[in-house]
């Protein structure tokens, strides 16, 4: 991995056990700047997770941990941030969503954070 990519969490839990936070420990460990928003504020690994999307921060990477049915909300936010690219997680694909970030020239990938971060393709 040549360059770090700044990477938002959405969905971000401090339960050990959840692929959110799983994420944002590997991420950590691979030396990617990590941004995190979730439901409930707290901190993972040293990242503070916000209930409130960056204002001001050049976001490389969305990897979603929320369900299309609880994405309606921060869509139009992580737009906003014209992210270089939207990685939907298992569980989170949506295709309008999808279409949406891809009219605006976002990457979009379904696949594992975890599994493209411990495989070299991240």
């Amino acid at each position: 991995m040549n360059t770090k990519k700044t990477t938002l969490v959405v969905g971000a839990s401090t339960k050990p056990e959840r692929y959110s936070n799983k994420a944002i420990r590997l991420l950590t460990k691979y030396g990617h700047p990590v941004v995190a928003v979730g439901l409930r504020e707290g901190e993972v690994a040293g990242i503070t997770i916000s209930k409130d999307f960056p204002a001001d921060t050049t976001i490389d990477t969305v990897t979603l941990y929320l369900g299309p049915a609880r994405q309606e909300p921060v869509i139009e936010k992580i737009l906003s941030l014209k992210p270089k690219r939207i990685i939907f997680n298992p569980g989170t694909e949506n295709s309008a969503f999808r279409q949406q970030a891809e009219a605006m020239n976002i990457e979009t990938v379904e696949n594992c954070t975890l599994v493209m971060l411990n495989t070299g393709i991240f």
